[in-house]
């Protein structure tokens, strides 16, 4: 048409060392146009690819394995631009050589990043959106900043870096070069040692309870701070109804929480149909066996426990003679140089970096979870508990589990509502920020001591849920678990996820945090009542499932369409769960296989 071609973007590509995964190696060839050298101090992007947890020498490229799909060859290109319609058609009658491996696939593609044509390199570069939980990846995030910043002007000097825009956006930007490169075993040392909290600006909209004092000593001390709003003077009358019907289940659950001795059998029979906001904090940590039943040793327990919590971060951060001792050992009687890689302080550095880079990525669209206060904190809670249980130690996922506990108990401190979208975690007290990290560890460690065996080597309690899960559909829906079966999907290509993270990738906070009020009021919630729960959740999609086929399952199913689910569907969904557990649970008679034989009892 004789417009002007834009501009040739540029891609940096990230120094890697010589284990790192093809996608990340130098090429053969230069660039034609290299750009400005990059200092070696500079962190240009990620520090990480989730390539380098992949093996692809077993991948195969038969059909009905999906691979990413890659930009078109040079040879593509020298082809369609030509005006020669005989090259055009010799070219179109080349065939591929074949391949083993995605290796070769990658490696003879390597310098088809080179294409002239930026056009041409939108429409077939193709990349993938998310990782193997359904997080962002690295390379979605990075095209996504490339369009963004193409879209707006920009001015002389902008600094651009990875992050948060004014702390509550999520478009992710490249970091500034002006910052010092940090190896992998260095992020300790940066950040320092015990519990740490940026200041900040006097909150705005969110309100520390004047009471947060009394709170910390006996959270029952909240209970007489609970203030109905009024009803609104134009309500209907099914607002009116729901109104005295929340007032009244606040009144239950404050007579079951103000006795001298808690009835948990009568808490657990309130807390299935959802526990209120107001009283959620007490009532979790009574229902996992945190907090005693028992109002004298309330207050005891509660300062005995953080402390144990706060003493095990001070000895799991600190560097301590012993640890000094062992790293001038290490380097030759100077200990500048381990202290400066993280093993001065005694860290277990691959725990560390895992869980360094797990945090940043748990709820980025979720501000709260954005905030340098939430990030060190969850950081703390992991890395004690990972080294407390050697036996699991810290397994992907783990951080998601975390977060519905931190974020209920921070609640419980503030008079606002909705915490996800409000201030800095930071501008809060130490001592309120001390007692949600304890707290929150505590009630982790109390619901993973339940299903520890999910995280173990091998992972055997995800292999039986699954295992179940299967089972359970073939008599649920067969037509269902028939068509799975037919086209190759098998349950732990997608349910893992769903073992793993609780369904936490699946449904938002808020959501998962009323699931766990009906999975703590069962006797064991998270471990077999979340297997109906599954099941019903696999069901619901049976009709669009019917009609797809392998592709089409599997990227159906690793992006659900529950963005948009209330409490009234997750409320649903547990009801459902409930009649299949009604029906199935250790009932064999119901669980005969179609040899006649009896299949194994559902737990």
């Amino acid at each position: 048409m004789g417009s002007k071609k834009p501009p040739q973007q540029e891609m940096v590509q990230v120094e890697r060392s010589e284990s790192s995964s093809p996608f990340w190696r130098a090429r053969s060839s230069p660039r034609k146009e290299p750009s400005k050298a990059i200092d070696a101090s500079t962190v240009v992007g990620a520090s990480y690819s989730h390539a380098d947890k992949l093996r692809f020498d077993t991948l195969s490229l038969s059909p009905r394995t999906s691979r990413p799909r890659t930009p078109p060859s040079l040879s593509y290109n020298a082809a369609r631009n030509s005006s020669s319609s005989s090259l055009a058609k010799q070219a179109s009658n080349l065939a591929s050589p074949p391949r083993q491996n995605y290796n070769e696939f990658i490696l003879s593609t390597n310098d088809d990043w080179d294409v002239d044509d930026e056009d041409e390199d939108r429409s077939y570069a193709y990349y993938d959106e998310e990782d193997e939980f359904g997080l962002p990846s690295i390379t979605s995030m990075t095209m996504k900043n490339k369009r963004v910043l193409e879209s707006r002007p920009k001015g002389p000097g902008e600094a651009s870096q990875l992050g948060y825009q004014n702390g509550a956006s999520t478009t992710y930007r490249l970091q500034s070069p002006t910052r010092r490169r940090a190896n992998s075993s260095d992020i300790a040392e940066e950040r320092g040692g015990g519990p740490s909290y940026p200041s900040g600006k006097h909150p705005e909209g969110k309100i520390l309870r004047p009471q947060y004092k009394d709170v910390l000593k006996d959270p029952a001390n909240s209970l007489h701070l609970i203030k109905h709003p009024p009803l609104p003077e134009n309500a209907s009358p099914k607002e009116a109804e729901a109104h005295s019907s929340r007032i009244s289940r606040i009144n239950k659950f404050k007579r079951i929480l103000q006795a001298t001795n808690i009835s948990l059998s009568e808490l657990r029979d309130s807390s299935w149909s959802g526990i209120p906001t107001e009283v959620r904090a007490m009532s979790w940590q009574l229902l996992l066996g945190y907090l005693p039943t028992n109002s004298d040793r309330r207050v005891a327990t509660l300062e005995r426990k953080r402390k144990e919590y706060l003493d095990g971060v001070k000895q799991a951060f600190e560097r301590g003679p012993l640890a000094a001792a062992a790293a001038a050992a290490s380097s030759g009687g100077s200990t500048g140089g381990s202290l400066r890689s993280g093993r001065g302080r005694g860290l277990d550095e691959a725990v560390w970096h895992q869980i360094s880079i797990d945090v940043p990525r748990t709820n980025p669209h979720l501000p709260l979870y954005g905030y340098e206060a939430t990030q060190r904190s969850l950081e703390r809670i992991l890395y004690v508990w990972a080294i407390r249980h050697p036996a699991s130690g810290y397994v992907q996922g783990i951080n998601d589990l975390v977060t519905p506990f931190w974020q209920v108990f921070l609640g419980s401190y503030i008079t606002e509502g909705d915490i996800e979208s409000g201030m800095d975690p930071g501008q809060l007290p130490r001592s309120v920020l001390d007692a949600v990290e304890a707290d929150s560890f505590w009630c982790l460690t109390k619901l993973l001591d339940g299903i520890q065996d999910n995280y173990i080597f091998a992972q055997p309690g995800i292999q039986r849920q699954v295992g179940a899960l299967r089972d359970l559909t073939i008599r649920i829906d067969a037509a269902l678990a028939k068509h799975l079966e037919r086209e190759g999907v098998e349950f732990i290509q997608f349910s893992f996820r769903w073992m793993n993270c609780l369904l936490m990738r699946e449904v938002s906070v808020k959501n998962t945090i009323r699931m766990w009020d009906t999975y703590l009021a069962e006797d064991q919630g998270f471990s077999e009542f979340h297997i109906y729960v599954c099941a019903a959740f696999l069901v619901k999609w049976s009709e669009q499932l019917l009609k797809m086929d392998f592709q089409e399952i599997m990227m159906f199913l690793q992006a659900l369409p529950t963005r948009d689910w209330t409490e009234k569907d997750i409320e649903l969904l547990l009801s459902e769960a409930f009649i299949w557990q009604s029906l199935f649970r250790g009932s064999s008679a119901h669980l005969k296989s179609t040899s006649g034989t009896t299949a194994p009892v559902i737990p």
